[in-house]
């Protein structure tokens, strides 16, 4: 389906461009209110730093009916994703011979909290390969920080 500019009522290049230019405008104001509000209303809580081929552990509350336990997933960042209130980050743990992986969002109110059990030297800022890796192939080296 081909849409020409005579469609819009715009005839020459130039109106074409000021039609264009206006609609990114109000795209990139409407981010930036988005950020804002992101910014001022969205209570972040405060987590330490953590990068893909780390070993983590996240302990989370689970309610079940009107009880509420914690309960903690302890594996491999395999990435880290998103910013601001849509970040997110993808761990990896061996669940017998069953690789499990599962998506914390960041700004999760359940998230208690997130403890750093060893830092990992990858070269790799999303480290997806991990997945095919099984035995001594699946070590990943100890970063001293």
């Amino acid at each position: 389906m081909t849409i020409f500019a005579s469609t819009f009522g715009l005839t020459s290049g130039e109106n074409r461009e000021r039609w264009f230019g206006k609609t990114i405008k109000s795209i990139t104001k409407m981010e930036s209110l988005v950020k804002f509000v992101q910014d001022e209303f969205v209570t972040r809580k405060e987590f330490p730093e953590f990068s893909a081929g780390d070993t983590i552990t996240v302990f989370y509350e689970i309610r079940e009916g009107d009880k509420v336990r914690t309960q903690f997933f302890r594996g491999v960042v395999i990435q880290k994703r998103g910013t601001g209130a849509t970040e997110t980050f993808t761990i990896r743990k061996m669940s017998g011979t069953i690789g499990v992986e599962r998506i914390f969002p960041v700004n999760m109110p359940a998230l208690q909290k997130i403890e750093v059990n060893k830092r990992g030297k990858v070269r790799k800022s999303r480290i997806f390969y991990f997945r095919g890796l099984t035995g001594k192939k699946a070590r990943i080296k100890e970063q001293m920080r």
